[in-house]
């Protein structure tokens, strides 16, 4: 067994790399095998302890007059060692001497390539090599300043896009911001109704937040921040007040547009990928709560698909970071610095935050961005069936595996699933290639679908799979008749466009039948 050395008397003059090459091996034994870790991270301790680096745990110097520490705190800083290195190992610090990538040890020359870039792992990665690095700088790359390190750096990059957003005009913010008095005596009844005047469009009466997802001037906010507004104004990070055009929102969703217009655009946040997303991922909400512009504050994603019954439609993410009035509409971004959601609501008893808030996920968000800003309102697909999560005991009263898929327990009569074959007790798998777990998950599938298209559902009946075709309708007429009326006028139209002449005569043909009626009654 080779043996290991362990310098420790050097380490605020020496690189990392001087007790780097043994704990490193610790480290990569620990991860392959945590016993064998500890085995030689033990008798890494005990050479120490026989070479004489440490006399009977009292400290001492070495033969050149080097300061030592005792055993006890040696012990504790090979341990913290240990775990930086083995923190290293598991992000992208790559070392030169690392077999598992197989680069060369650094004993040995490492041969020139052309078609190789010394400077990249195999994966794209960039490769850091630990003999450059001193301690403070490896801490910095996974010691407790490297959270702080990306918080800062996201915080940097989203701020730009994050915008308040201020209405002007809303009688119902105003009616629920100022409710009408109790009467002095109950025993009177209630006196008329307080006439309250309508405020102008020069009267501040909501603030919100919003974030800038294209450098043309689209902003994404909550639709309860500009409903009934009059007025909308959008300060940027700059101070700039710039009045918004085109607002759109969604009551379902809970999701609203709006768009400013200046020579040269504006700086706008990347858009991540929030199926990606996983609870316990950091992420920081940045918004203007109370008008406090640009406060970051930070948190995890605590729960996903959570559910309001103020938002009908779309599932939430439910997060710890500090979300209070005036949060509404800005980003939740990743540490990445990409958005992620966009903060909605709160869980509160007393109307600020207690460490429960909810986001809308951003590729839903975008979704409902997109058909506000091409259609002015969001169309949803449906098929027309009632949905049934196959849990314990549905499963067990159908005889069905739990969590198959989505029970379907009811078809609208005429609609576009019982014309494309579905039946009651359908269990559908697939749809349009994706696979089904919860009523939830089909439902956003399905609602986002093109409306009029045609997808395939993979359905599971009586033990065997079944492949359909269905045609999507619309969420309002999930029978297609509407369609279908449109197209016959339509046909009904060309014919005529062709044959004008039948037109007429078909037209004067009544004419002259309700006549001959006339004179037979007279």
């Amino acid at each position: 067994m080779q043996s290991l050395e362990c310098p420790l008397y050097c380490m605020r003059e020496e690189k990392a790399i001087r007790f780097g090459a043994s704990l490193k091996r610790i480290s990569r034994s620990h991860r392959k095998k945590p016993t064998t870790g500890f085995s030689m991270y033990n008798f890494c301790r005990k050479s120490c302890l026989e070479n004489g680096t440490f006399s009977n745990g009292i400290s001492s110097v070495t033969a050149d007059n080097r300061p030592v520490m005792d055993c006890g705190q040696t012990a504790s800083l090979i341990g913290f060692r240990v775990f930086l290195l083995w923190m290293a190992s598991c992000v992208s610090v790559v070392s030169a001497d690392d077999p598992e990538l197989g680069s060369t040890p650094v004993s040995e020359p490492i041969s020139s390539r052309a078609d190789v870039n010394p400077t990249e792992s195999p994966a794209g990665k960039t490769k850091i090599d630990i003999t450059d690095l001193d301690i403070a700088e490896l801490e910095l790359l996974v010691g407790p300043r490297a959270l702080s390190r990306a918080f800062r750096n996201a915080a940097r990059k989203a701020t730009p896009a994050t915008v308040t957003i201020l209405s002007y005009g809303q009688v119902n913010v105003m009616a629920n911001q100022n409710p009408p008095a109790a009467p002095a005596n109950p025993l009177e009844g209630d006196a008329e109704p307080e006439q309250r005047p309508e405020p102008d469009e020069n009267q501040l009466t909501g603030v919100g937040s919003g974030v800038i997802v294209s450098k043309d001037g689209m902003i994404i906010t909550n639709n309860h921040v500009i409903t009934g507004a009059k007025r909308v104004v959008v300060k940027l990070a700059d101070e700039t007040e710039v009045e918004a055009t085109a607002v759109r929102g969604d009551v379902d969703s809970d999701v609203a547009t709006l768009n400013i217009k200046r020579k040269g655009g504006f700086p706008a946040v990347e858009l991540g990928n929030s199926d990606l997303l996983e609870i316990g991922d950091w992420v920081l909400a940045i918004g203007s709560p109370f008008r406090l512009e640009a406060t970051v504050s930070a948190g995890i994603i605590s729960a996903k698909d959570r559910a309001l019954r103020r938002i009908s439609r779309g599932r939430l993410l439910q997060t710890d970071a500090a979300i209070n009035p005036g949060n509404s509409g800005g980003p939740l971004v990743d540490l990445d610095g990409r958005a992620i959601a966009i903060s909605t609501a709160i869980a509160s008893r007393n109307g600020s935050y207690q460490g429960i808030g909810f986001a809308i996920p951003i590729n839903q968000a975008k979704w409902i961005a997109d058909e506000l800003a091409a259609h002015n309102k969001v169309r949803r697909a449906a098929i027309g069936i009632r949905m049934a999560e196959l849990n314990p005991k549905i499963a067990g009263k159908f005889k069905l595996p739990v969590g198959l898929g989505v029970l379907a327990y009811q078809i609208t009569r005429d609609s576009a699933a019982e014309k494309a074959g579905i039946k009651p007790l359908d269990v559908i798998l697939e749809f349009a290639g994706e696979k089904v777990s919860d009523p939830s998950s089909f439902q956003e599938i399905v609602e986002r679908k093109p409306v009029g298209s045609i997808q395939d559902v993979k359905v599971y009946r009586k033990g065997k799979e079944i492949m359909l075709q269905v045609e999507l309708a619309t969420l309002e007429d999930p029978t297609l008749q509407k369609k279908e009326e449109s197209q016959k006028n339509d046909s009904k139209n060309k014919k005529q466009q062709k044959n004008p002449n039948a037109k007429k005569s078909k037209a004067s043909k009544p004419n002259a039948d309700k006549s001959k009626g006339e004179t037979k009654k007279d």
